[in-house]
């Protein structure tokens, strides 16, 4: 069973990417307007950060430790992880 708190994160992530998909279809045909364009970039750093936090649950799950233990890292952290 999934844990509920994964989950959570999980929708908040469609949410985004879905948000995000419908700004860049935007963008690909007409120009975006400067708050659309800034959307975006919060979008692209809340991604990951959440991305961030599903890996450390499930990390912390796997290392037999409680996944609640675990805090959303500051975007200026998360933004310099090496890909």
């Amino acid at each position: 069973m999934k844990d509920p708190k994964d989950q959570e994160i999980l929708d908040h992530i469609n949410a985004l990417v879905e948000e995000e998909h419908d700004l860049r279809g935007r963008e690909e045909t007409a120009v975006l307007l400067q708050a659309d364009a800034d959307r975006l970039a919060t979008i692209e750093v809340q991604l990951d950060r959440f991305w961030d936090l599903l890996r450390q649950r499930r990390a912390r799950r796997d290392a037999g430790q409680d996944p609640d233990d675990t805090s959303m890292r500051p975007a200026d952290i998360v933004e310099h992880y090496q890909q």
